[in-house]
């Protein structure tokens, strides 16, 4: 069996649990779980998607949002055992996959339009 065959096989073994589909400019909830010594929480983290990228079991996604006036960004991995779930809560309409332009900008200039239903 060669190397590429074998991360093939390993890849198939990790099932990446049924999210939702979602892209950057879309507003999400993250309930990713936080082990603390023996205990385990589940902590929100809700933001504005920046971008996704990768592709399989490798693929990522990143969140921004903004927490007491300093932005704020965290990349998750998609098939990471921590996230229990991903809630949607605005549709955004960017017309790029990457925004990070939104970085350099604040308050109103930084809302996203919604899509419409």
């Amino acid at each position: 069996m060669s190397k590429n065959e074998l991360l093939q096989h390993v890849e198939n073994l990790t099932t990446v649990k049924d999210l939702p589909n979602f892209k950057a400019g879309d507003t999400i909830t993250v309930q990713y779980k936080i082990k603390e010594g023996d205990k385990e929480r589940i902590q929100n983290f809700q933001g504005i998607v920046l971008q996704r990228s990768g592709s399989g079991t490798t693929e990522t996604f990143t969140v921004r949002k903004i927490s007491n006036n300093i932005g704020v960004e965290r990349i998750f991995p998609m098939a990471s055992p921590f996230i229990e779930s991903i809630t949607i809560n605005k549709k955004g309409v960017v017309r790029r996959a990457r925004i990070f332009y939104l970085r350099g900008l604040r308050g109103k200039k930084a809302r996203i339009k919604e899509a419409r239903r």
